[in-house]
């Protein structure tokens, strides 16, 4: 079975503001795509045995809104595939409410932060309800790290270095680091060697390959592919085309003396057991 540990549910363009939209195109040569999610396309680019996280968004600042009723009501018509998250902007009134609405009302089994989008810094003080409830619950948190086209979001608060600081104070909480931190994956691999339930995912990186494989080089210099996961960001990507793409890592360096990276190791990757890893099996 493959495990899909990031992917989205959202509508275009309602979940989004006129912002948003006009600088996500201009991040695609000003072309604008319809990002809409359909469970249908999905499963039409993926193998059949495929299980999937998915969670929707919410950042005021950036102006991405998806309540937690849209994720459940997506979970709930595919009940055998999906595996909700819920979400929360701490800069909200009322956020710690929509946390434990989101878990013990609708069922959602994680948490989505997105504290580069929202302006926040995951490892502040203010932020230590959120991480004695989801620590004290079992609720494997995502964050997303790494760049975005979004001027007003601030790089800083999406440093994997914030996340060492969670885990300190929370050893038992399980955490997912999207995107290998790109463009700080060695800071991401710094972070997750370090602390036996704090993950990194790859979704979102096939499609730079070259930078892919030096990420991947660090994962294995240090020691720690057991400690990344497989995911897409669908549907800015699929399970099809992420797969075929980091199997072809490795036909970058043909003929040359650069290292390989373990093919039984990426295998491995693909086909690892991630809900057990993060309390969710």
């Amino acid at each position: 079975m493959i495990i899909d540990v990031h992917s989205h549910i959202w509508y275009y363009p309602q979940h989004f503001d006129d912002d948003f939209r006009a600088q996500a195109s201009r991040a695609r040569s000003g072309v604008e795509v319809d990002l809409t999610v359909r469970f249908e396309d999905y499963r039409a680019t993926a193998p059949a045995d495929v299980r999937t996280i998915v969670f929707g968004g919410k950042a005021r600042l950036s102006g991405i809104w998806v309540d937690d009723e849209t994720v459940a009501g997506y979970v709930a018509e595919h009940p055998d595939h999906l595996i909700g998250f819920l979400s929360v902007d701490p800069t909200q009134p009322n956020w710690y409410e929509e946390l434990i609405h989101g878990h013990q009302t609708l069922g959602l089994r994680g948490v989505k932060l997105m504290s580069m989008y929202a302006g926040f810094n995951p490892d502040s003080e203010l932020l230590d309800p959120l991480w004695q409830y989801t620590s004290e619950h079992g609720l494997p948190v995502l964050l997303h790290t790494g760049t975005t086209f979004i001027a007003q979001a601030p790089l800083d608060c999406t440093l994997p270095r914030h996340l060492d600081r969670v885990a300190i104070r929370y050893p038992n909480q399980r955490m997912i680091l999207a995107h290998l931190g790109h463009p700080y994956e060695g800071e991401c691999v710094a972070v997750i060697r370090k602390h036996q339930h704090v993950y990194a995912d790859v979704s979102a990186l096939h499609y730079r390959p070259f930078q892919l494989y030096h990420s991947l080089m660090l994962v294995q210099e240090y020691g720690v592919w057991d400690k990344v996961l497989f995911g897409t960001d669908y549907p800015f990507t699929t399970v099809n085309d992420s797969i075929a793409g980091i199997r072809k890592l490795n036909d970058m360096v043909q003929g040359t003396n650069l290292p390989r990276l373990s093919e039984e190791k990426i295998e491995q990757m693909i086909y690892r057991d991630s809900l057990l890893l993060l309390n969710l099996a």
